[in-house]
């Protein structure tokens, strides 16, 4: 009985590439952009007029940003505020961190609380997190137990300033390990601004709804930009 002798190794791998050598080839038609992405440069350049505008503008900010340097305000907290929460804080990155520098020095000798003003609250919760933020060492103890009552709680008066207590609450994210004082704010904080936007329909209470779903410690810088446009 005899059987079927199977082609050698060999002799298959030659049929194969003579299979390969004749297979067609797609025949596409020539692309429409010819060598147009081989030399674009990517260079992106602005009209003249947009151009001249572009810088008047930055110059506007950093004249904003450099007067009183010595002396910074709470309107430069707001204004250091925008300009990052807007995306275009690479612009101006030295004059920030020269202000930011002189308010860390100013308050290791003074005490930022003020428990006599409940305004106080967003400016403090503000500077603390923009401050630690930017990587400036900051005691939260000593930043926020001026807000607390003989108790140990934080004193009731405060739900009244909304605007603060959701500076609080984006401050409260920037806690670490051991930092008890901002778990109880957080805490704090959520429960009042859940009950405010139960109650309001404003657009305040959007921003705060907005701030409970994403703080501004997790949200991406250019999202965040997009929503905080038709707010600014």
């Amino acid at each position: 009985m005899s059987f079927p002798v199977s082609a050698s190794p060999n002799k298959v791998i030659r049929i194969n590439a003579e299979k390969e050598s004749t297979r067609r080839s797609a025949n596409f038609d020539p692309t429409i952009w010819g060598d147009y992405f081989l030399s674009y440069t990517g260079d992106f350049k602005e009209s003249g007029d947009a151009s001249v505008k572009h810088q008047e503008l930055k110059k506007e900010i950093r004249t904003m940003l450099r007067a009183d340097i010595n002396k910074p305000s709470q309107t430069k907290l707001d204004l250091i505020d925008d300009i990052q929460r807007l995306g275009v804080s690479y612009h101006f990155e030295s004059e920030i961190d020269e202000i930011l520098q002189k308010m860390h020095e100013a308050n290791q000798d003074c005490d930022l609380g003020d428990d006599e003003n409940v305004q106080e609250l967003y400016y403090i919760s503000l500077q603390f997190r923009l401050l630690r933020q930017n990587g400036y060492k900051i005691s939260a103890a000593d930043v926020f137990n001026s807000f607390k009552d003989s108790n140990g709680n934080f004193k009731s008066f405060l739900k009244r300033d909304i605007r603060g207590m959701l500076s609080l609450y984006e401050a409260a994210h920037l806690r670490v390990h051991g930092e008890n004082i901002l778990n109880e704010a957080l805490t704090f904080t959520v429960t009042h601004l859940e009950s405010f936007t139960s109650q309001s329909n404003t657009q305040l209470a959007a921003q705060v709804n907005r701030a409970l779903n994403r703080p501004i410690r997790k949200s991406l810088p250019r999202l965040e930009a997009k929503h905080y446009m038709p707010i600014y």
